[in-house]
């Protein structure tokens, strides 16, 4: 069994039950759990947190889908610095692209693979990352 890491917006559109999204969401994780373990880190189970009022409706939440938290390793920290220094080197504006970087790295270092929507940065600062995603051709 393999390990794949779900990105923040995929469980953020089951948990908004997403107009456009949850569909896909769900059907993803439902495909990808049958033979993966499914994992979040700390960076995204803090975003998705935001939504709950405690922290055992988190648990909860995660725990229905199956979905494990993972500590990241001190290798994706280090990473995830590395990218970051190269995102403003390229003149990245954005005002908070760490969290995403966080995930990046902890699916490289791990060897995962990345269910997400959000494909564009992750596809330039980790082109090693094999993505999940719904605008594969």
């Amino acid at each position: 069994m393999n390990g794949v890491l779900v990105d923040s917006c995929v469980l953020l559109d089951l948990f908004t039950n997403d107009a456009n999204w949850a569909d896909w969401s769900e059907d993803i994780l439902e495909q990808y759990s049958q033979t993966n373990s499914l994992y979040i880190n700390s960076i995204v189970y803090t975003e998705v947190s935001i939504g709950f009022e405690k922290v055992e409706e988190v648990e909860q939440a995660v725990s229905v889908l199956g979905i494990k938290v993972l500590e990241m390793p001190r290798e994706a920290l280090f990473l995830t610095g590395k990218v970051f220094l190269k995102y403003r080197k390229n003149k990245g504006t954005k005002n908070s692209p760490l969290p995403d970087f966080f995930i990046g790295a902890h699916a490289s270092v791990s060897k995962f693979e990345l269910i997400t929507r959000d494909s564009d940065k992750y596809k330039k600062y980790f082109p090693q990352v094999k993505l999940i995603h719904p605008y594969e051709n």
